[in-house]
């Protein structure tokens, strides 16, 4: 869907915009997302709710929600809805970049307040290294730490997709430390992520991921491996594979 429907030229409440979304939802894609997200009994996205949008229609919104209230944006991101939530977070990722210091501050306050709603892998990885890591970019980061110990599977993962934002500039260190720590996480969700940023520091300089590969690959949960030596040649693939130890993840 290209064209935005009338009723959502303008949204100037979080109302308005879930008016504006159910318009254009779509069964045929919500039914699929339900699947697609893991929204059964017992799995990670028990209970969420779709409206069926694809991401392209959501990003297609942000422009009319220049004027939006940051209250209507955290708002927003309170919803029951999957869509809603993820516009919510697009638009404070959007509305960071273009911030000064101190709207930064109250974003990224907002952004970390709000975590229990930025519950599923999508709603992290289009904003976890936006926000947590361009925050923490010039400060401490200890939180990092905290939330790689933290009992929600989400935050674990905000912690190593936070330092995609440090991995773009060369500075490869907090993801190896996060890594280190989450090599015994038993969530596969945390063994993609893990081994996504590996290999992103990959890209980079092999020599620094190969360092940690020599040193953890023999005990490291298979998909994260795979997913870590995914851009290495099929020999070196092969070389890393043979010598783990063990499947924590078949």
């Amino acid at each position: 869907m290209n064209a935005v429907l009338p009723c959502c030229q303008t949204m100037a409440s979080a109302e308005a915009i879930h008016h504006c979304l159910r318009q254009l939802a779509d069964p045929d894609i919500a039914t699929h997302s339900l699947r697609f997200f893991r929204t059964g009994p017992g799995e990670y996205g028990e209970g969420d709710r779709f409206f069926g949008i694809r991401v392209p229609v959501l990003r297609s919104l942000i422009p009319q929600l220049n004027d939006l209230p940051t209250a209507q944006i955290f708002a927003t991101l309170r919803s029951p809805w999957h869509e809603q939530r993820l516009l919510a977070l697009l638009l404070l990722v959007h509305r960071f970049r273009k911030a000064g210091p101190e709207h930064r501050s109250a974003l990224f306050e907002g952004y970390m307040q709000h975590s229990q709603w930025i519950n599923n892998w999508d709603l992290v990885d289009c904003s976890a290294s936006h926000i947590i890591g361009a925050y923490l970019a010039d400060r401490p980061r200890h939180l990092l730490i905290e939330l790689a110990q933290a009992s929600s599977l989400w935050q674990r993962r905000m912690a190593i997709i936070a330092t995609h934002h440090f991995i773009r500039g060369d500075d490869f260190t907090d993801c190896l430390v996060v890594a280190e720590l989450l090599l015994g996480d038993s969530h596969d969700l945390i063994h993609k992520a893990v081994g996504w940023m590996l290999r992103e520091v990959g890209k980079r300089d092999q020599e620094t991921e190969e360092d940690f590969l020599r040193r953890h690959a023999s005990h490291m949960p298979r998909t994260m491996l795979r997913y870590a030596i995914e851009k290495f040649p099929a020999p070196l693939r092969k070389h890393y594979l043979s010598i783990r130890i063990y499947d924590k993840n078949p």
